[in-house]
């Protein structure tokens, strides 16, 4: 019975890890917030250093860069510049009327929130500039309406 209950387990487990689902994080000052849209990245030359996520959770929208730990580990120079959530006319607009809930990142701060926004009832991205030591990239993720 032990042997059936620990292969169900790992069964879920690895269900977990390699669904294609967004799973749970964890927002400060709020808990467990879950990702809505596209998933953006940074990177150059088909290499990627960090992502860029939008969740919702507490009744606001968050935006939310990490540098991946292969680059975190290997020591490489880098700082996220800033993170925050941009506000959108409707999903086919060229430029956002406003951004919200800025966070200034430090240098090799492997994640970094932007602060919550009251923004679920409207269009909504999130953006993100990191810099490499030697050029800043910027990404976003879509937008979500």
């Amino acid at each position: 019975m032990k042997r059936t209950t620990l292969i169900a387990a790992a069964a879920l487990l690895l269900g977990l890890v390699t669904s294609g689902q967004a799973q749970a994080e964890s927002a400060p000052g709020c808990g467990p917030v879950t990702q809505i849209g596209s998933t953006g990245y940074i990177g150059d030359n088909g290499q990627k250093w960090a992502s860029i996520k939008q969740f919702k959770g507490c009744g606001k929208n968050w935006a939310y860069i990490y540098t991946w730990s292969s680059v975190h580990s290997a020591g490489a120079p880098y700082t996220p510049e800033l993170v925050l959530i941009e506000q959108w006319n409707s999903k086919d607009a060229r430029e956002p009327y406003g951004r919200v809930g800025l966070k200034k990142g430090s240098y090799r701060k492997q994640e970094l929130w932007s602060g919550g926004t009251s923004t679920l009832g409207d269009c909504t991205s999130a953006y993100a500039e990191w810099n490499s030591g030697a050029m800043t990239y910027r990404a976003r993720t879509d937008i979500r309406c």
